[in-house]
């Protein structure tokens, strides 16, 4: 079934007065053209050709809308108002979407929910927002009284002209103004969770992976370097908003995924507690922020470097199977790197091979944790599809691997654990020989604990228990905890007293 303006059922011999409902902001909680904007920008070329023919506002609306289809089963509806637009459906209420999104995004919301009378809507010539939307809405209803459910300022063009007002995540001041020109029927507040949402949105406990820029001075024996250190503060500031910024953009890109997902749904674009046009203003003043303090800590090209693969990742390679895992593994020796330029102990090979081989390993972690997910989902019968579909249902959301690519990850992950340890050892037999300034004995300690950590961090991950990034998982596992000041320990006790002289 489907509606238009020149389709509108509104019943007109119903004595209850029909309830016109905005969709952006009030039925869903989002922003449907900043998430068509966002999911078009993975498709460059169709998005290019759709801009240079554009005639105006709703013909960018409906380009985006067809570069870009959104899944009205996936949008974010406010639980509380939807349960409300039902009720008043069953006691006979006539019940009306009125958008300026698109008619597509428009019409499919409203198949989706099978609760509209008749949808209004932009249609690629007339922009319907404001003064339009009221005209729209004056025609279909043929001059009768309406109530009018809004969300923003531009909505009291609207609201001067109904016989009452209904407000959803209105501020304080648009609660007031919209009294002064209509009585408010009812208000659905504000979700109180958005007070801290933008700092969950920017993550701060995955700062914890920017302390590798102080590896550097803890390998380089330099712990007594006050001005390393200072360097390394400055670059740990600098890679943390720089991530929180990329990780914005990430969630906003990751939208779809992340809403098909058990645990990542929950996060404040995809669960619509935060608004996606509060990223877009954010992200960006976040990643300045960051390049300015790594400008002045002097690592601004490795910043860019980082910045830069992990905008590739947000947008194409956290797609390509394999791709993803080197590149993850990549921007954490990015950060080793970045550690050893600003505080003047460059990283050295060893470190390099022992970290590349140890990152790629916790990056496969990652992915057979989201795989073993999957597989739990299957076995409950979330995904019972057949011929095709059923291999579309057995991918990950937004990324490449199947289910059945479990047990070679696994392997390759598990193999390059061990590659890690032997590195390690490596280094331990030739570069702390007897003779310089170290005690070999000692350093070889770390190659057992090491390797222990690493096979825990397997044997909890094969046992479905990994839900975090591993890094993070570390930051809260008091055995890592344990393996970590015990590596370090013996890392200070392998070299001379006289190392510490300051």
């Amino acid at each position: 079934m489907t509606w238009d303006v020149s389709e509108s059922r509104v019943p007109v011999d119903s004595d209850r007065r029909p309830l016109v409902v905005d969709l952006d902001g009030s039925l869903v909680r989002t922003d449907t053209l900043i998430e068509c904007g966002v999911a078009a920008l993975s498709r460059p070329v169709k998005l290019a050709r759709a801009l240079s023919a554009l005639r105006g506002r709703a013909a960018f609306k409906a380009a985006l809308a067809e570069i870009a289809a959104l899944d009205p089963a996936l949008l974010p509806y406010n639980r509380e108002l939807l349960a409300f637009l039902r009720e008043e459906q069953k006691r006979g209420r006539p019940l009306v979407l009125a958008t300026a999104a698109d008619r597509r995004i428009a019409l499919a919301v409203a198949q989706h929910l099978d609760l509209f009378d008749a949808v209004l809507s932009s249609d690629g010539v007339v922009n319907l927002a404001g003064a339009a939307k009221l005209a729209a809405i004056e025609e279909a209803l043929g001059r009768r009284d309406f109530s009018y459910v809004g969300n923003e300022n531009r909505d009291l063009t609207v609201w001067r002209d109904a016989a009452s007002a209904i407000t959803v995540d209105a501020s304080p001041r648009l609660e007031r103004a919209v009294a002064r020109v209509a009585p408010i029927e009812r208000s659905f507040p504000r979700d109180p969770a958005r007070n801290l949402a933008i700092l969950r949105a920017m993550r701060p406990h995955q700062w914890v992976k920017n302390l590798l820029v102080f590896v550097p001075l803890v390998t380089a024996r330099a712990v007594g370097d006050i001005g390393g250190w200072a360097e390394a503060f400055l670059t740990f500031w600098a890679f943390s908003l720089t991530a929180s910024g990329i990780y914005l953009i990430n969630d906003l890109c990751d939208l779809a995924a992340d809403r098909q997902h058990p645990q990542k749904c929950a996060r404040p674009f995809a669960s619509g507690v935060l608004p996606p046009q509060i990223g877009l203003i954010v992200a960006p003043l976040l990643v300045i922020a960051g390049g300015s303090l790594g400008a002045a800590s002097g690592i601004w090209p490795v910043l860019a470097l980082y910045a830069g693969l992990s905008l590739g990742y947000s947008f194409f390679l956290k797609a390509q199977p394999l791709v993803d895992v080197f590149v993850l593994a990549a921007l954490y020796t990015i950060r080793l790197i970045g550690g050893g330029i600003a505080t003047g102990h460059t990283v050295s090979l060893w470190l390099l091979a022992f970290s590349s081989f140890l990152f790629l390993s916790l990056a496969i972690v990652k992915r057979v944790a989201e795989l073993q997910d999957m597989a739990k989902r299957e076995r409950r019968g979330l995904a019972r599809l057949e011929g095709g579909a059923r291999r579309d249902a057995d991918k990950i959301a937004g990324r490449g691997y199947l289910i059945g690519d479990l047990y070679i990850l696994e392997l390759m992950g598990v193999a390059a654990s061990f590659v890690t340890s032997l590195v390690l050892a490596l280094y331990v037999q030739s570069e702390m020989m007897p003779g310089g300034d170290h005690r070999p004995t000692l350093a070889w300690g770390i190659v057992p604990l090491i390797l222990f950590w690493q096979c825990r961090i397997w044997f909890v991950t094969l046992r479905g228990e990994m839900h975090h990034d591993p890094i993070v998982y570390a930051a809260r596992d008091w055995v890592s905890w344990v393996v970590t000041l015990a590596s370090f320990a013996l890392l200070l006790l392998s070299s001379k007293p006289t190392i510490f002289a300051l």
